[in-house]
This record gives structure tokens, C-alpha cells and sequence, in this order.
């Protein structure tokens, strides 16, 4: 599994111009999901990101974290975090799971994250999404369920 997490000031997803997502202050996510991924990998993707400390304390240091601060989640599907480049020009994708799958632990993610943070918002699976965000910073923090 993988998370890229942006640091942001505001973010925002649309699906045929309709704004189906949107935060102020938090974390814009994309999720990428493999087949070897579970619900188990899922929750200690989660407590990571969630337990983060890279918003800037008083002293300017990356000390807070999102509950600190009262950040909102968008939290927008990826498949092609999982893509291979190795051979060719054209990226593989045979590395992301499978629809049916990854759309189910892309919702577990989702649910896991209410429990814990007030504002979550998303995307939607699948869908041709349109994202805009002003990444603060920038600050953006790559988790791999590999390198955890």
C-alpha cells in the first residue's frame, strides 16, 4: 500500500464539475492498493499518517500533528502509484490490485480515518477526478506498507 501524503492549505477534488471533496488546513492522500494488501496493512498505514508530526509548531518546526492543528483528510484513489516503469515507455499497472479489492480497502481507509479525524472527505473510486490543492510548503511524505 502506498500513501502519498501533501501537506496542504487547501484541496479540493471534482468529478464532471461537481466538487465532490473538499478541506482547508490537513493532508491531501492518494491511495494506491495492492493485491497483497489487507486490512491489517490498511490500519498501520492509517496510525502513520494520522500520527505524523509535520505541521509547524510555534517555533517552526515540523512538530504537530493533524489532530494538533485540526486538519481534514481528502483522501483521493491512485492506482497508478503502482506503476512500472522499468520496461519500455509505457507504464505497467499489473502491480495494483485489482478493482473489486482495492476499492474495498480503499472505503475500509476511508472508515478507519472517521473514526479518528473529524473532517474526511473523498473522492470517488474509479472516477476521472479533476484535483486542485495548494500544497503547503511543499511537504509531501511517501509511506510504502514495504518500508513501514
Amino acid at each position: 500500500m502506498r500513501f502519498v501524503i501533501q501537506r496542504v492549505t487547501e484541496a479540493a477534488v471534482q468529478i464532471g464539475g461537481e466538487t465532490a471533496g473538499e478541506i482547508g488546513k490537513g493532508y491531501l492522500v492518494l491511495i494506491g492498493v495492492s493485491d497483497s494488501d489487507t486490512e491489517a496493512v490498511a490500519d498501520k498505514m492509517v496510525k502513520k499518517m494520522i500520527g505524523l508530526r509535520i505541521f509547524e509548531d510555534a517555533e517552526g518546526k515540523t512538530n504537530l500533528s493533524l489532530a494538533d492543528v485540526e486538519g481534514g483528510l481528502l483522501l483521493v484513489s491512485q492506482f497508478t502509484l503502482y506503476a512500472n516503469c522499468r520496461k519500455g515507455n509505457r507504464p505497467s499497472f499489473i502491480e495494483a490490485g485489482k478493482p473489486d479489492k482495492a476499492n474495498a480497502l480503499y472505503e475500509y481507509i476511508i472508515r478507519k480515518c472517521r473514526e479518528s479525524v473529524p473532517v474526511v472527505q473523498t473522492g470517488r473510486f474509479g472516477a476521472d477526478m479533476k484535483v486542485s490543492l495548494v500544497n503547503d510548503g511543499p511537504f509531501t511524505v511517501l509511506l510504502d506498507s514495504d518500508t513501514l
